[in-house]
């Protein structure tokens, strides 16, 4: 035959051939007997490939590595009463485990929209759940903020429920290419969409004392703001980049250098704590973003339409019960959550970031 019908053969023939002599490349091994560093950790972020690691990670009560544990489930599914048929909003996507379980009680009936602003996570849980058999004719998913829930109605017409889970997910804590954790090295980055807006480390270096000090104290209730924020400065001025999760710890170990040596230690990694929420809160506008979320609220629900929030901190907690309250008494709900409701103690043993959360709901008039 001529030679231009064998090309394509003679081509597949050598890239075999290449393939073959590729040299092997051993994966990276980790020191010691346990990996410590996310990327070492190739079994925790594989869990279809190693269900028994994962679950011997958590029976020890931690989060495997780029997995998020999902908080309340149980509570959560008690207060929603699905039934078939209707329509419903996982106003943070996030991992996915919320979404899932609601869709399972829907029994391929009605529908579910799920929002998340993260770019990088929201493929992964969609291909998770598509891959679980959860396609389009159930789940509608859109990176979008839920700010911006009112947007959704004239697509999705009104919901029968609506869950928004507040918690930075798991896996975002954890990547330290993200910079949420003062625990390992990496990048102050600190956005959920770090596609957009301006980093931490940008944010830090553009506010003068007075205004960090306000961020510190209003975000976090963080009771050394004055010390943290004079250090800040002093860095500044001798031109120390404060870029990394490392250098924002350092500067916070720095400031904190006066107390007593036996409480520094843990106060130390409670100032940590606060300042990294402070900073998260500030350069995501997490106040103004559930503002207008709560707000908008009553305007995507249908009549007898149920909504539950998970809150993380008293900050969150507080603009939560506050609107719930404001409105029933206004008659737009008919009744809210009188006290909070908190996850179990066997919860919180085997998931130690769910001590935290509480639990408020709302139902439409």
């Amino acid at each position: 035959p001529p030679r231009s019908t064998l090309f394509p053969y003679t081509t597949l023939f050598r890239s075999k051939i290449m393939e073959e002599n590729k040299p092997h490349v051993r994966r990276k091994r980790y020191s010691g007997t346990h990996p410590k560093r996310f990327e070492e950790k190739y079994k925790e972020l594989n869990p279809e490939k190693y269900a028994e690691t994962i679950e011997h990670v958590i029976s020890k009560g931690m989060t495997p590595a780029g997995m998020h544990i999902s908080i309340c489930v149980n509570e959560i599914l008690d207060f929603l009463q699905i039934k078939p048929g209707q329509r419903w909003l996982d106003a943070t996507f996030g991992y996915g485990g919320h979404t899932r379980k609601m869709l399972e009680r829907l029994e391929g009936q009605g529908h579910m929209y799920a929002l998340d602003i993260d770019p990088i996570e929201i493929k992964k849980t969609t291909k998770r759940l598509r891959d679980a058999g959860f396609g389009e004719d159930i789940l509608t998913v859109k990176q979008m903020n839920f700010a911006d829930i009112d947007k959704l109605v004239p697509e999705s017409g009104l919901f029968d429920f609506v869950l928004a889970d507040l918690g930075v997910s798991s896996m975002q804590i954890d990547n330290p290419e993200r910079g949420f954790s003062y625990k390992v090295d990496g990048p102050l980055d600190l956005r959920l969409n770090p596609e957009a807006g301006v980093s931490a480390a940008e944010r830090l270096a553009e506010l003068d004392e007075d205004e960090i000090i306000g961020m510190l104290v209003e975000n976090s209730d963080e009771p050394y703001a004055e010390e943290i924020a004079a250090q800040i400065m002093r860095e500044r001025k001798r031109k120390h980049p404060i870029d990394t999760t490392t250098a924002l710890r350092q500067v916070i170990e720095k400031a904190l250098e006066f107390l007593p040596e036996a409480e520094r230690r843990e106060m130390i990694k409670k100032s940590c704590q606060r300042t990294f929420q402070a900073l998260r809160i500030d350069v995501n506008s997490e106040f103004e973003v559930l503002d207008a979320f709560l707000s908008k609220l009553p305007g995507i629900l249908a009549p007898g339409g149920r909504v539950a929030i998970l809150t993380f901190h008293s900050g969150e907690d507080r603009m939560v019960k506050k609107y719930f309250k404001q409105m029933e008494k206004d008659g737009i709900y008919s009744e809210t959550a009188k006290d909070v409701i908190r996850p179990s103690a066997e919860e919180c043993v085997k998931n130690s970031r769910a001590r935290s959360t509480k639990m408020r709901w709302a139902v439409k008039a």
